[in-house]
């Protein structure tokens, strides 16, 4: 029986009226799953609650961060002595210093970070950061990997691997996109290629060590270590942008768990607890670089945010404790193996992939390794299935390439429920 919606579809009506597209970020939009987004009022736990009274299991987790379920009692409880003590002040804290500390013991390769307000903030300024230590202009990022909405990383490929790039979003000017060279991931082929033919132009190379916006990609054996080999030859800058992967993969992100250490890393989602938040770092000879060090700017009015800073270092003492990823782990594994055994039961052709917390289900029988594989696989299938587990009470990202994440507030009963719903949605699209 479809769910009651209609203050959700009230607001959207609204919403439309005055905000773009009814959304303040586009894939809330509902568009590549149609039906209207849901408008919610409250979450709790593994739990999420629209504005029509209707409760859902939450796989998306405020895109990530929530990584220790809705409303934990002992982040809500810190930022509310934080917030009576002031939300912002716009001078130094001893929170920066304590998070900062905290990630840096977590990601020894950032030796030197700030703290900014998002991912996308983190991604730009280490790319400025990385210019300014190397002197060089041109950047390469690799097809599917999205590292936030500025200019100059809104490029796709031109017409051979050799070309530069090209605007994906009116208003970015072509001779900034023409910086980005866009290659496809896990082609490490193409990469040296590149490297050979303008390597010493070349300020840095930077890409989500898993792919987290094109789906769940993992990247192929020797790939991460190829660039890492490649990118030092030629004196470029190598920047895992973990904003995504960041204590998602491990307590370390991706660079732990694969044994790469970049030069630069990009963090977010998590390390706010929930909050606005980015941080960038690496090598103390590139971050010495930025102001007020060095001829570097950037600069950020609300960085280092008490709130901010408060829900971060609070998210990560527990996630700190030595038996917290052994229960992430063992209930993300657990959720793989019982919506693969769900899709095997109904008859239905998936590929599933994880890695650590973040996980994607592709309609396919076919290996995904890079944008085009997923690009490739049936979207239309997926939405189906997205909108059935929606009315099962199972809330899904409503994109098929859109990663989903597990927190420690999930349990058994929550997989369970989930593979049951999974198992009729399969059957009921099949």
């Amino acid at each position: 029986m479809p769910l009651n919606r209609k203050k959700s579809k009230e607001l959207f009506k609204k919403a439309k009226r005055i905000i773009p597209g009814g959304v303040n970020s586009p894939v809330r939009a509902f568009k590549a799953v149609g039906g209207t987004p849901l408008f919610i009022s409250s979450a709790k736990g593994s739990r999420i609650y629209d504005v029509d009274g209707n409760e859902y299991i939450d796989y998306v987790l405020s895109w990530g961060p929530m990584i220790l379920g809705h409303s934990h009692p002992k982040i809500i409880n810190a930022i509310k002595k934080a917030a009576e003590k002031g939300t912002s002040y716009g001078a130094p804290t001893p929170l920066e210093v304590e998070l900062a500390g905290m990630i840096r013991k977590a990601y020894p390769s950032m030796e030197i970070l700030r703290m900014v307000n998002s991912g996308t903030e983190a991604t730009m300024s280490a790319i400025r950061a990385a210019r300014g230590f190397t002197g060089r202009d041109r950047i390469i990022k690799f097809e599917g990997c999205y590292h936030g909405h500025a200019d100059g990383l809104l490029v796709k490929a031109g017409s051979g691997a050799a070309t530069f790039g090209v605007p994906t979003s009116p208003g970015v000017p072509k001779d900034y996109a023409r910086n980005t060279i866009t290659l496809p991931f896990n082609d490490l082929p193409a990469f040296k290629k590149i490297c050979e033919k303008l390597g010493k132009n070349i300020a840095c190379v930077i890409l989500e060590p898993v792919v987290g916006n094109s789906g769940c990609i993992l990247p192929r054996p020797g790939f991460l270590e190829g660039l890492r080999k490649l990118t030092r030859k030629y004196g470029m800058v190598l920047i895992f942008d973990e904003v995504m992967t960041g204590f998602r993969v491990s307590y370390g992100g991706a660079q732990k768990a694969f044994r790469i250490k970049p030069d630069m890393t990009c963090l977010g989602k998590v390390i706010g607890g929930g909050l606005p938040v980015g941080a960038y770092g690496g090598k103390k000879e590139i971050m010495r670089n930025i102001s007020p060090d060095g001829p570097v700017y950037q600069a950020g009015t609300l960085s280092g945010n008490p709130l901010a800073m408060t829900a971060g270092i609070e998210t990560l003492k527990i996630l700190s404790k030595p038996d917290t990823y052994k229960k992430l782990m063992a209930r993300s594994e657990a959720l793989e193996e019982a919506l693969k055994d769900a899709s095997k039961r109904a008859g239905i052709k998936t590929k599933f992939y994880r890695a650590g917390t973040m996980f994607c289900t592709y309609f396919t029988d076919r290996e995904i390794c890079n944008f085009i594989d997923a690009a490739s696989t049936d979207t239309a299938a997926f939405s189906k299935f997205f909108r059935k587990m929606l009315e099962k009470g199972i809330n899904l990202a409503p994109s098929a390439f859109e990663a989903g994440f597990m927190s420690l507030a999930h349990s058994q009963a929550d997989i369970n429920k989930t593979a049951r719903a999974a198992y009729e949605s399969f059957k009921e699209i099949k």
